[in-house]
């Protein structure tokens, strides 16, 4: 079966950082062309847009690596074209665009694989493994980091849509809804958002589920020095888990269990290859679902403006 042919939209910091290492490393699939305003990437055909790209490259399969505002319309354009798509967390804007993209993918035939990068970190299944059959009585979520490091310079994440610290924080709720064993639901929560600025700096959530489940997340783009990204799941028994490094190290009863390195990006790809090979999709809007509920049910506070620094440079 010949490679997949992948045209590539977006050409920024984790399409530098992630996915093209990602695609090199990945069997089944090969990076043929580029779309962006501004960069370019050896070795590849590039393109102002996507537009140009699929009228001027040979390629079966898009990435879209925008912003969320504006990944709709450019998913709809290679959908309706006969791609395949995948697409960066979070998928969309909004909840209602993805059952549009879902309904445009299913009449076009092709694939659309919705991608959670945190749910391809190594300890993740073996948790949601050794959980699926547990009583989780609280679990606690403690996701902490420094967004002038991750992020320098990026005001569309501060704009309606871009989701400020949801958009690390989307990642550990894309965790738990993959491990935890039943779904869960907001009660509550605090959104801080500086005085000039759309999205919120920092979130502190109250969950719980069906049975009772006592779950809080406390999301912070703050934090300076180690930065910290914390599952802790107590059971009955006195029995616990802890998921920690985004995901990477799992410790059940307080003996490390797994500690292995970063491969996320592989294993999204991996999975498109299989999904297309397989005539599948793979579209779970959960953790979205989560993030706009914030939205509606969290109580706002404003708080000190923020100054990123590294825009000017």
């Amino acid at each position: 079966m010949s490679p997949l042919r992948l045209g590539l939209v977006g050409v920024g910091k984790i399409a530098r950082d992630q996915h093209v290492p990602s695609i090199e490393a990945t069997s089944g699939i090969t990076l043929t062309a580029a779309a962006s305003r501004s960069a370019t990437i050896e070795g590849a055909a590039n393109f102002a847009s996507l537009i140009d790209m699929l009228e001027g490259a040979r390629i079966d399969a898009v990435a879209l690596c925008t912003p969320p505002q504006v990944r709709h319309a450019l998913a709809l354009q290679a959908l309706r074209a006969g791609k395949h798509v995948l697409l960066e967390k979070p998928p969309g804007a909004t909840l209602s665009e993805m059952d549009d993209l879902v309904a445009a993918a299913r009449d076009a035939g092709v694939t659309l694989f919705a991608t959670w990068h945190s749910r391809f970190a190594p300890a993740v299944e073996p948790a949601r493994d050794y959980l699926k059959d547990k009583r989780v009585l609280r679990a606690v979520i403690t996701w902490k980091e420094d967004v002038r490091r991750w992020h320098p310079g990026q005001d569309w994440i501060w704009e309606p849509g871009g989701l400020g610290v949801f958009d690390p924080g989307i990642n550990a709720l894309s965790i738990a809804t993959r491990i935890l064993p039943k779904p869960f639901f907001l009660t509550g929560g605090t959104l801080e958002t500086p005085e000039n600025r759309q999205a919120p700096i920092a979130a502190r959530l109250s969950f719980t589920d069906a049975d009772g489940l006592d779950l809080f997340a406390d999301f912070d783009w703050r934090q300076e020095g180690p930065q910290t990204w914390d599952i802790e799941v107590e059971l009955s028994g006195g029995h616990g888990l802890k998921l920690s490094g985004g995901g990477k190290t799992l410790h059940i009863d307080g003996e490390k269990r797994i500690d292995a390195p970063d491969a996320e990006y592989r294993g999204i790809y991996r999975h498109f290859v299989d999904l297309v090979a397989s005539g599948r999709s793979d579209v779970d809007v959960s953790p979205l679902r989560h993030v706009a509920d914030a939205f509606m049910l969290g109580r706002r506070e404003t708080v000190a403006a923020f100054h990123d620094e590294t825009a000017a440079h």
